[in-house]
């Protein structure tokens, strides 16, 4: 059995997936594969990985994203983006997408660390609504729940699985409010 206690993590806003590339393709591979529904059908493929992560590149050099990873050394274990609405009229919200935790480092509480560092930078921007789908029944929805998401609804035949059917996604948003000063 692998010891997978870590010691050493830390917590990055990348701009340019430069040094990481390789890392985020392992996690995606590795979330996918092991059934995170996050708009991949499993098996995904490192070209596939490599494709997508291409497209994010894009999206974080014209500041319409942010990306967020937890690292244990040069290894990224977990991830969390924040897509920016690029709408005049949507200029105050944003859309968590794509956490991922590695499944070798789940339940050690990294998502839930992802997800604060990303309200905290949605704050800082001064955004003040978060959205995100996801898969009905999945864990996800207790950890969002518990971070104080409200789930708004439930849209049916959402997205195909790996499996072949099509199975309901949940909508969850969250009204930012920044601290009051003293």
């Amino acid at each position: 059995m692998q010891d997978t206690s870590v010691v050493d993590t830390q917590i990055h806003k990348i701009s340019s997936l430069a040094g990481y590339q390789q890392s985020l393709n392992h996690l995606l591979v590795d979330s996918v594969n092991n059934g995170a529904s996050i708009g991949f059908i499993a098996p995904l493929t490192r070209a596939q990985a490599d494709h997508y992560w291409h497209s994010i590149e894009c999206d974080l050099l014209n500041d319409s994203r942010e990306l967020f990873v937890i690292t244990e050394g040069s290894e990224v274990i977990g991830a969390v983006q924040l897509a920016l609405c690029q709408k005049a009229n949507g200029a105050h919200r944003g859309e968590v997408e794509k956490l991922m935790v590695h499944s070798q480092y789940q339940g050690q509480g990294f998502a839930k660390q992802l997800m604060h560092t990303l309200e905290k930078s949605a704050l800082q921007q001064q955004l003040k609504l978060l959205v995100l789908d996801t898969r009905l029944g999945d864990i996800a929805s207790l950890l969002y729940e518990k971070l104080g998401y409200i789930e708004a609804g439930e849209i049916p035949q959402f997205a195909l699985s790996s499996s072949g059917e099509l199975q309901s996604t949940v909508l969850f948003y969250k009204l930012l409010y920044a601290p009051l000063s003293h």
